[in-house]
């Protein structure tokens, strides 16, 4: 089973790196590779087919771990970077946890918790970028001549 989820990551990976040369947005390859991976065997295993659901479990916390770094790179703060990982990835433990075990409302849960947390983190940067923006087109201007 192992061997079927690297060669699954590693033909996905490079599906999304192909496709990323002629699609007008960006998919991370790897990110698609692992994702797609435990997406397909979490999906076979709700259908009844015998899946490792270690593999899938480690995959799908690898995932969350990922979605948790790219995420605090758009945050304007580095106060925050800890708390938001501190709060979002055990949300997504519990997320991932509750799919791999069908706990079906801790997963709606869970999933709604990583949301919101989301939203929170983000839409209070989303009003601190602009003023920063400001600052830095003063800088910019007053340097200029």
């Amino acid at each position: 089973m192992l061997t079927i989820a690297l060669v699954s990551i590693a033909g996905i990976t490079c599906a999304v790196w192909l496709a990323n040369k002629v699609l007008p947005f960006k998919f991370c390859p790897i990110c698609a590779g692992v994702a797609g991976t435990w997406l397909w065997m979490l999906g076979l295993h709700q259908l009844g087919y015998q899946i490792d659901l270690v593999i899938v479990a480690m995959l799908m916390g690898g995932s969350v771990v990922g979605i948790a770094y790219q995420a605090e790179k758009k945050l304007p703060a580095a106060k925050l970077l800890l708390l938001w990982k501190a709060l979002f990835i055990p949300a997504g433990f519990a997320a991932v946890y509750s799919l791999v075990s069908s706990q079906w409302a801790m997963a709606a849960a869970s999933l709604a918790l990583a949301f919101a947390l989301s939203w929170a983190f983000f839409k209070s940067s989303e009003t601190k970028q602009p003023a920063g923006k400001v600052e830095e087109l003063k800088k910019k201007m007053e340097n200029c001549c």
